[in-house]
């Protein structure tokens, strides 16, 4: 099987489109992981993904009988793309079944390569059974992104790159997996050259078709798949990938959606590049792979498979990549509702950055915050700062594992304060050091009660935050005088119309 195999990855036909794309040493997640780290950047290709290769193998090795009533495929995306640029090369019909769910970056992109798109389903496997369909009925040439032989060994040619420009000794080679196309290729390429090398899956842990197959040693149906990693989104492996992959994959590691998005970070520090969720795993499995073995000095590949992401998926990104990296710790603290009280608990936690600081009043009892505080140690210094909170008697919730609060709960802090009276709300630009939200409170002292805090910080020189503080009317030159020598920008929005209409008195 390998030498067959083989063969045809060497007389692939993909570079009459693809790129040969460089293989380069990500610096600085080397130096963190202790062992050097290699991207082979598959998101450079033409369309941005490695999945033109196959599809331009299958469509270009197609006789002109085969190509007479055009091609046909499903595809969440990057498939699609090489299909229809391959298409165009030879100037035959393209039709594209693609999941309602495709970001539309990649429906665009596929359009403007010339194909013609019809959107079905909210999964793969639901265009899938549409495009089957449509292929008997239509006479089409159906062209599978992975379940194929001469689509594999397209994909194959990443493996004959990479060992062909490595120089010295690689551990692994890690490859993101949705329905094996891609680990296929790779696997029987490098196991028929230089077996000793791993080659090693990385799923979502909410789209695990491989790793579930080679668990049971058949493959299975997943009842459904988290689509974060659209990419990668499929229900059930292929059936040519899984008997290469039960054969030559020496193991597939499962990561998380926080652990994707600190991977697509890691990426864009060494080299400046954004990739797609699934163009990110094999890195995140890296990183899981160096934590659990304890490897050191070794030589490891990652395929960053993708770059074909919405620019406004970014912000969820962003806020989820330092959850990820163990860098922030999410969690709900109880306080003393009464003036000075917020002081003390930011006093408790020190000079520690703070990413987030969610309260509203609720009653003239207690106060619930929900507060984002930066790590530098991980899950270790999360616990540490933990037990400090609770040894002054402050009752802690960690939340940083809890999809709720990371989705919804941090947004939905407030609402209205029944009762609340003398409430002055104004906006504030804190200059982004460790310390100024402690600066501004050691200032305020106890003269006047915080109602309501809500701050926010990702990265910018400096954080932004609305505060509703109470001030009777024969306070309020002295509210003025804090404000002027605080020395922070400040904007007053009492009268503002959105506050009104939800945070004000009811």
């Amino acid at each position: 099987m390998l030498e067959r195999y083989l063969k045809m990855i060497l007389n692939s036909r993909v570079y009459d489109v693809a790129l040969e794309t460089p293989l380069v040493i990500a610096d600085r997640l080397s130096e963190r992981l202790g062992n050097t780290v290699w991207f082979k950047r598959e998101d450079l290709q033409p369309v941005h993904s490695f999945k033109l290769r196959g599809a331009y193998n299958k469509i270009a090795g197609l006789s002109d009988e085969d190509c007479a009533n055009g091609v046909i495929a499903a595809s969440a995306g990057n498939h699609a793309q090489g299909v229809a640029l391959a298409a165009a090369r030879r100037g035959i019909k393209a039709l594209i079944i693609m999941p309602r769910t495709t970001p539309s970056i990649k429906v665009d992109s596929v359009r403007r390569l010339g194909a013609r798109i019809s959107l079905s389903g909210d999964a793969y496997d639901d265009a899938y059974a549409h495009a089957a369909t449509l292929a008997q009925e239509k006479g089409m040439t159906f062209i599978h992104p992975y379940d194929d032989p001469v689509v594999i060994a397209g994909q194959g040619t990443i493996a004959l790159e990479i060992l062909r420009e490595h120089k010295g000794d690689l551990h692994a080679i890690f490859v993101p997996v949705g329905g094996g196309g891609l680990i296929a290729g790779i696997a029987a390429c490098v196991k028929a050259l230089q077996p000793a090398i791993k080659v090693i899956g990385v799923e979502p842990d909410d789209s695990p078709c491989l790793y579930e197959a080679l668990k049971h040693k058949r493959r299975v149906l997943l009842d459904q798949v988290g689509i974060f990693a659209d990419g990668v989104a499929v229900r059930q492996a292929g059936k040519e990938p899984f008997r290469i992959a039960r054969h030559h994959v020496d193991d597939v590691i499962l990561v998380s959606t926080d652990e994707i998005c600190a991977a697509m970070k890691d990426i864009f520090d060494d080299c400046r590049s954004v990739v797609e969720p699934a163009g990110a795993l094999a890195v995140a499995g890296i990183k899981k792979y160096v934590e659990r073995s304890g490897i050191t000095g070794a030589g490891l590949v990652a395929i960053n498979s993708g770059a074909n992401i919405n620019f406004d998926r970014l912000r969820h990104v962003s806020e989820r990549a330092e959850i990820g990296e163990n860098r922030e710790a999410l969690l709900a603290v109880t306080i003393p509702e009464e003036p000075g009280s917020f002081h003390h608990f930011c006093q408790a936690l020190g000079k520690r950055g703070i990413t987030e600081f969610n309260y509203r009043y609720a009653d003239t009892r207690q106060a619930h915050v929900f507060a984002g505080v930066k790590l530098d140690d991980g899950e270790k210094e999360r616990h540490a700062i933990i037990g400090q909170l609770r040894a002054k008697g402050y009752p802690v919730e960690d939340l940083t594992d809890s999809e709720i609060a990371k989705l919804h709960i941090r947004y939905m802090v407030g609402g209205r304060a029944v009762g609340l009276k003398d409430e002055m709300l104004y906006r504030f630009q804190f200059p982004e050091r460790p310390g100024a939200l402690l600066e501004f409170l050691t200032a305020m002292g106890k003269r006047w009660n915080i109602s309501l805090f809500h701050y926010r910080n990702h990265g910018a020189d400096y954080g932004r935050v609305l505060t509703g503080i109470q001030v009777p009317s024969d306070g309020r030159k002295e509210f003025q005088r804090f404000l002027d020598d605080l020395g922070y920008r400040y904007w007053e929005e009492s009268e503002s119309r959105a506050y009104h209409l939800f945070l004000g008195e009811s």
